[in-house]
């Protein structure tokens, strides 16, 4: 059993989930008081001592079962299709887990067609065989004869329950396709196919549809992190300018002698945000997460104030705070508005030299202005100038490239020469490192 936690807990670390040596240790203690033959109850320890975050949870219920498979169930062999599906749909309708188990391994033999020594993951082998079960229709008569002369509340609750039954008896096949792989290589093999990246490493360019829309529910929660986060960091800074008058009253108790200063009491100034996205395809992604985050904490900050552009700039403060879904908003400017000045086609050039005409007078010393985007400018005209007058009047000027360092400067990049011109240049192509960045802000 220790081996297998230990397993467990080299797999969550490897998918990026942090597991500390003293979590392993109660989670080894946690099993102590627990019936090792109770699997709900093993998952809810192991659960309960190493996921700290609800976005990592998913990722556990995965390597949890692979390492800690349930044992093969009884089968059905000799019968044929048509008692299958009957006696599958007694078992629905019953809720017969023992069965529902057994029946979830009979398919899987008779329909997956598993390979011995296939580096795969097991979905295609859940789509063959689910290929030859009807779930839904399956449901949709089960719902039918529990819904005959029920009312309308009572026929919703029966069509809730039997979709919840029939996923259960689809994570039960895919259970058991997963059973049967861990046992032909092993569950570090199989654990290497199943990998995927948490919300917080979803790569910004590459993120698909899912993947975006557990992004946006993380944006929200994240920024109340850090914004209390922020908070808490500003409040610490407890070291003011020296009171000459308090200290030297003081002094009068130790003969004149200030043998103890006293600080005034600091009252940091929150900074003022500008960000400016660019929101040109290539990057809208990765714009839009970063906008969203940074609108989200502007409790924190005296200020902020949006730009985006493409070749030309627009102000969008105001539409962010109203705004529902900032990929639609992306794509509505990206249609046609002030920030798409000509072809549609990045030019920092332009769109820089635009935003300093334009709102380059109200950067102040108090301003940090955070510019978004790859840097990849078409071969137009960088004007670099424009960039190094914006900068020469605030306070900070950083720069977020959600590409991966080592593409800097290759092709059409252009990010040598603006970097040159800022406090920083980094590398932001996740949430994680996004939230690194966002906690250094001062």
């Amino acid at each position: 059993m220790l081996d297998l936690l230990a397993g467990l807990v080299r797999e969550l670390r490897a998918v990026g989930i942090p597991v500390s040596p003293t979590e392993h240790i109660d989670a080894a203690r946690a099993l102590g008081h627990v019936p090792v033959t109770d699997r709900p109850a093993v998952r809810a320890a192991l659960a309960a001592t190493l996921v700290k975050s609800q976005d990592h949870v998913a990722a556990f219920e995965t390597v949890f079962g692979l390492y800690f498979t349930a044992g093969p169930a009884p089968g059905f062999d000799g019968l044929d299709a048509d008692s299958l599906d009957g006696l599958l749909h007694r078992a629905l309708r019953d809720r017969d887990r023992l069965t529902l188990r057994a029946l979830a391994a009979q398919l899987v033999t008779r329909y997956a067609g598993m390979e011995p020594g296939r580096p795969v993951a097991g979905t295609f082998y859940l789509v063959k065989t689910l290929r030859q079960v009807d779930l839904d229709g399956l449901r949709d008569r089960l719902v039918a004869e529990a819904s005959a002369g029920a009312s309308p509340l009572d026929a919703r609750l029966a069509a809730e329950e039997y979709t919840a039954r029939t996923a259960e008896f689809r994570t039960e096949v895919e259970d058991e396709i997963r059973r049967r792989l861990v046992a032909d290589r092993g569950a570090e093999a199989v654990a290497r196919t199943l990998r995927r990246p948490l919300p917080e490493d979803v790569d910004f360019l590459r993120a698909s549809r899912a993947e975006v829309a557990a992004l946006r529910d993380t944006v929200r929660p994240l920024a109340r992190k850090l914004s209390a986060r922020l908070a808490r960091r500003r409040r610490g800074h407890r070291t003011g300018p020296l009171d000459f008058r308090r200290t030297a009253r003081r002094s009068m108790s130790t003969g004149g002698t200030p043998m103890e200063p006293v600080f005034r009491r600091p009252h940091p100034a929150r900074p003022e945000l500008m960000v400016v996205a660019d929101i040109s395809g290539s990057v809208s992604a990765f714009a839009a997460f970063t906008l969203q985050l940074v609108d989200a904490l502007r409790s924190e900050f005296a200020k902020v104030r949006s730009f985006v552009f493409v070749d030309g700039v627009e102000e969008i403060t105001d539409l962010l705070r109203t705004a529902e879904d900032l990929t639609e908003v992306t794509r509505t400017l990206n249609g046609g508005s002030s920030a798409v000045w000509l072809d549609g086609r990045s030019d920092y050039g332009h769109a820089l030299a635009t935003f300093a005409e334009r709102w380059g007078p109200q950067v102040k010393s108090r301003s940090t202005v955070i510019v978004l985007g790859d840097a990849r400018n078409n071969y137009h005209a960088p004007r670099v100038e424009s960039l190094a007058a914006v900068a020469a009047r605030a306070r900070h000027l950083y720069w977020l490239n959600p590409e991966p360092e080592t593409a800097w400067d290759d092709g059409d990049s252009v990010i040598g020469q603006y970097a040159a011109h800022c406090d920083g240049v980094f590398e932001c192509r996740n949430l994680r490192q996004l939230k690194a960045f966002v906690e250094r802000l001062d």
